[in-house]
Order: C-alpha cells, then sequence, then structure tokens
C-alpha cells in the first residue's frame, strides 16, 4: 500500500486535498492511504508527500517553520527521492523567495520569487477558472490532459524569473502566468489542484503514479537556506 502525507501546518484545503487524492486513488485503482498528518515521522516515512497552502507566503512559511522537525521531514522525504507536491502557496514555498509584505526565504527548490502580479486591467486576485497551456506529453503530470484544460485558480502573486526548464504549464491572466511547475521529484500546481475537478483528478492520478527520474541535480543557489 502507498502512503500519503497531507502536511498539516495550519494552513491549506487539507480534507478537500485529502479527499480528492482518494477519489484520484479510486479511480486509477491504486491501493492508496492518505493521512492528514502533522508529525514529522510520519511524513518522513511516508511514500508521498503533499503540502497544501493558502493565505500569504510568510505565513504559510512562518506556519510550517512552527511544527518542530516538518521542514526537515519534507526535505529528508524529497532528498531520498519521493515523489513531493505542493498546492497554490504549497508550489509557492518551493521558490527561492516569497516577496509579499516582506522578503521571505523559501525551499530554493526552484528559480524565481513569489510577486505580486499585474494583469492590466483586470482584479485581483485571480479567482476562478482559467484555461492551461502547455505541450502535450511534455511530463507524466499532463498525462491525458489537453491544452485548454480548465483548473480553479485564488492567488494575487505568482512565480516570476523562474526557470524555463521548470515550468510545465501556464495560464494566461493579462499575460503568462506560472501554473504547474516540477524539477526531479518535486511537482507544485498554483491553481487548486483538489478543486479543479476532473483535471484536478487527473493530475492528482497521475502524481500518484508517478516515477520521477533519479539524479537530477541539486539546485546550487545561495539562498538555498530553507524556510525562515
Amino acid at each position: 500500500m502507498m502512503r500519503v502525507a497531507v502536511v498539516d501546518y495550519g494552513s491549506g484545503n487539507l480534507a478537500s486535498a485529502s479527499r480528492a487524492l482518494t477519489v484520484a486513488a479510486e479511480q486509477a485503482g491504486l491501493d492508496v492511504q492518505v493521512e492528514i498528518t502533522g508529525d514529522p515521522v510520519r511524513v518522513a516515512a511516508a511514500d508521498r508527500v503533499v503540502l497544501p497552502g493558502q493565505g500569504a507566503f510568510a505565513d504559510c512559511a512562518a506556519g510550517l517553520a512552527a511544527v518542530s522537525g516538518m521542514r526537515e521531514a519534507i526535505e529528508h522525504s524529497v532528498d531520498a527521492g519521493r515523489p513531493f507536491l505542493g498546492i497554490c502557496v504549497g508550489m509557492q514555498l518551493m521558490a527561492a523567495r516569497g516577496l509579499e509584505h516582506a522578503v521571505t526565504l523559501g525551499f530554493g527548490w526552484i528559480g524565481g520569487d513569489i510577486a505580486p502580479m499585474d494583469p492590466p486591467g483586470l482584479r485581483l486576485p485571480q479567482m476562478g477558472w482559467n484555461a492551461l497551456d502547455f505541450v502535450p506529453g511534455a511530463h507524466p503530470l499532463l498525462d491525458g490532459l489537453r491544452p485548454g484544460d480548465h483548473a480553479y485558480f485564488v492567488h494575487s502573486y505568482a512565480l516570476r524569473d523562474g526557470e524555463a526548464d521548470d515550468l510545465l504549464a501556464t495560464t494566461d491572466y493579462g499575460g503568462p502566468v506560472p501554473a504547474l511547475v516540477a524539477r526531479g521529484n518535486r511537482a507544485g500546481t498554483q491553481f487548486h489542484v483538489e478543486k479543479s475537478q476532473e483535471v484536478g483528478l487527473r493530475i492528482l492520478a497521475n502524481f500518484l503514479l508517478w516515477t520521477p527520474e533519479r539524479g537530477t541535480p541539486e539546485r546550487a543557489t545561495p539562498d538555498r537556506v530553507g524556510i525562515a
């Protein structure tokens, strides 16, 4: 049986994420146990880790840091090659820094900063359904999806100055906005995959079926000093 840990650190749609993962596993015919947990030992021992998040980058980073040993447990899991999925602010925490109100360090797993959006003539937050743009077949997480499929977004900040190799899909909101990123065994969705109905369930099933290639080089950056 595959064990999936949904990290409980006081942020994110934990119950919704857990239910969506369970449904995705059932639809894919997988034997999966999904557990919401704030226990770093259980997170470190899980086969896959999901990090939801909503609200401000700094608040989520502080909440994660407040759970003793949780950051280390997540990094242990990732370093061991187990698949990781960040959702919304959980995806943003993969970046080098968040620039919401103050500079807050992220995990530094992907390049770039989480910066305020400035879509000309459009309201913030970006809230609602929007189409995904990607190259079909570019990554296993996109299997079964078509460009133009819609996902559900709620955010006012987005990844800026990321690396092209990390970017799997974008959406358009006054210009291209990073929507799905991945590097090695670490992936993240800016949209709420757990609220994105069949598209979200397909991505979650793909995540549960995903076997990332080992040996992906670690990003070398002086900013990669963890979450503060």
